[in-house]
């Protein structure tokens, strides 16, 4: 990680331990009025809505169940399964009771008594006050009042830098983003009273203090999406709130370190530097809210954050299935979806890159389809962007494509999407999942990752979804391709990759077209030096058919290697595979316990296939039946 990082971890843990730390936030700051409800309504900044067409009543069914759910005391958590929540410090999934008398600093983000602390950050995060302002929207049923009393209750619960909702930063500025929006849609109502302004106002200003005094570290030591998330909040807090007395700077410094954390987290190739589809569908609605607040107040980022945000269109699009928007659930996913502004499936990210789409290209047509179903659109509806507009012609993905600077490769067929990853890592890797192998037929995910299940977790189940046991490649003997340490943290980080697509043209010999990738991974540094596995994939355009070769170099002689496929039950309707070793015996295959993750926080059986051998080569047919 770096000597800046290391130093860093050392001071601030040297700070937190001799109370220096705590000194810096404190518990009980005097209340003070910057601005009247009256002038904050006349102020001229711009929201995502100045005004919203009247309601009209549109039929959801998911959005109705989630509104029955929440009368009853029931949230929906991370898109995956309803919890009772009674308060906003006990853990519903065990009944965990966190103390809002100690301060923030003297909280544990990990603790086996506690469990996963997010399941008590998921509703102070306030996402769920969308679902109370759509329900509003379209079905004409006023909830203001039910919005502010859940905000006036949370601040009562949670003393100013105190308790577990005051632990991470990144849910202080979701928080504040969240109020935010409900504060702009019921900006005139009669429920929003002075007194509630000035007690909100209060709040915002000292959670955006606390974010403001902890930002390094989230600069240095975490350096994520929640560094992107922490600097644009600054930003737009300074933009949003100007009468704040540190506005202005909040504005400047977030706007430039949120420029720089574009600038370094999203590669040059449209990549993101956590390797996971879901977050960075994080950064997507981020650069949103930005670039569609800035534009809305005539200004504007630097042209690396256009063209990073562009670059990531063009890889999640490159990495989606076409029938379902879904992209492989691949890498770390907590259920982040920080603004659900839609009633589609959590997995299906079409709303949400249509939304940076429209936001980029205001003044320009877009690929966008004008019977696209209410899920589909309601996202640039909310962010008071016209996405109705039809193209001539909609944007065709080459067949083939390459992001070399993180190792990703796809090859898009008539009925197929086939997905690599191979790719060296020059910032932290989270899981040990190189030369991975996904693959979708008409929609249906048929060879797939794992998914991730809970970050605080039984050793079994971390290593099991984070390890390469749980991803399409290949392990050596029962060793990860890299050695896993503690939490989130691997050593031996796999440096040396490449990969390559080609395409033989054989038709002239009336054969079929084949498109070939091959790669490879200096690995297992901690079995052996030197160790190299190599990958050969095989598809034969036109067809549902491909071939896949594994080599393993310079690895221990008495290390067998075995090959692990996880796939869905429809892959077992339609699809065969078929194993051989070096001198072309078959390989009998071992269907041993395999799990799936879904939704964060789920788990189910599922079968996983293994071949093994103790040479060092592998040949699979994936072919349908």
């Amino acid at each position: 990680m770096g000597f800046r990082y290391v130093w860093f971890r050392l001071m601030y843990e040297l700070r937190r331990r001799t109370g220096l730390l705590k000194a810096q936030f404190p518990t009980q700051p005097p209340h003070r009025s910057w601005f009247l409800l009256s002038e904050w309504r006349l102020s001229p900044v711009r929201f995502f809505f100045d005004a919203l067409p009247n309601g009209q009543r549109q039929s959801c069914p998911s959005l109705q169940e989630q509104i029955t759910q929440y009368r009853a005391g029931n949230l929906l958590f991370f898109s995956s399964k309803y919890y009772a929540v009674t308060d906003w410090l006990t853990n519903p999934a065990n009944g965990y009771r966190y103390d809002a008398t100690r301060h923030w600093t003297q909280i544990a983000d990990l603790s086996p008594e506690a469990g996963d602390i997010k399941y008590v950050w998921e509703k102070s995060r306030f996402a769920f006050l969308y679902l109370l302002i759509r329900h509003d929207h379209w079905q004409d049923e006023d909830m203001a009042e039910t919005v502010f009393a859940e905000i006036e209750h949370w601040i009562a619960a949670n003393p100013i830098n105190c308790g577990p909702n005051w632990r991470c930063s990144q849910e202080i500025s979701l928080r504040v983003l969240n109020w935010t929006f409900a504060l702009h849609y019921y900006k005139n109502s009669p429920a929003f009273t002075e007194t509630r302004f000035e007690r909100i106002m209060h709040l915002i200003y000292w959670q955006m203090r606390h974010v403001e005094t902890n930002i390094d570290f989230s600069r240095i030591a975490v350096r994520n999406n929640h560094a992107i998330t922490e600097t644009l909040t600054l930003y737009l807090v300074g933009l949003l709130y100007p009468s704040f007395p540190d506005s202005a700077r909040w504005k400047t410094r977030g706007k430039r370190w949120f420029e720089e954390e574009v600038a370094y987290q999203i590669y040059e190739d449209g990549t993101f530097l956590q390797f996971s589809m879901n977050y960075h569908r994080v950064v997507v609605q981020l650069l949103t809210w930005g670039l569609r607040l800035a534009h809305l107040n005539g200004e504007r980022f630097a042209e690396v954050v256009y063209d990073r945000a562009k670059k990531s269109l063009e890889f999640l699009r490159a990495c989606q299935d076409p029938h379902t928007g879904w992209l492989p659930n691949y890498g770390n996913n907590d259920g982040a979806l920080f603004f659900p502004l839609s009633s589609a499936h959590f997995r299906d990210y079409r709303p949400q890159l249509a939304a940076l789409e429209a936001v980029l290209t205001e003044n320009s047509e877009r690929r966008t389809d004008e019977q696209k179903h209410l899920e589909e659109q309601e996202d640039c509806f909310w962010y008071g962007l016209d996405n109705t507009k039809k193209t001539k012609s909609a944007i065709q993905h080459p067949l083939i494509q390459a992001f070399d600077r993180s190792g990703y490769y796809t090859f898009r067929d008539t009925d197929s999407l086939t997905f690599i990853r191979c790719g060296g890592y020059k910032d932290r890797p989270f899981q040990a999942d190189n030369l991975h192998l996904d693959i979708w037929v008409n929609g249906e995910n048929i060879l797939r990752d794992a998914g991730s299940y809970l970050y605080n977790t039984d050793e079994k189940w971390t290593r099991y979804f984070a390890g390469t046991a749980s991803h399409n490649t290949v392990m050596l003997g029962t060793h990860d391709q890299m050695r896993k340490g503690p939490r989130f943290i691997w050593y031996d980080w796999v440096r040396e990759a490449k990969g390559e697509w080609s395409h033989l043209d054989s038709s002239c010999l009336g054969m079929t077209n084949e498109v070939i990738f091959d790669g490879s991974i200096r690995a297992f540094a901690h079995v052996g030096s030197h160790i190299i596995h190599r990958r050969r994939v095989t598809k034969v355009a036109g067809k549902l058919h491909w071939t896949v070769e594994d080599w393993l170099e310079n690895a221990p002689p008495d290390l067998p290697i075995h090959q692990i496929w996880h796939p869905s039950d429809a892959f077992f309707a339609d699809f065969t595979l078929t194993a051989f070793d070096h001198e072309g015996h078959e390989l009998t295959v071992a269907v041993t316990e395999g799990w799936y993750s879904g939704l964060y926080g789920q788990k189910e059986p599922a079968k996983r296939l293994v071949f093994s051998t103790s040479s060092r080569y592998l040949k699979t047919e994936i072919k349908r039946v």
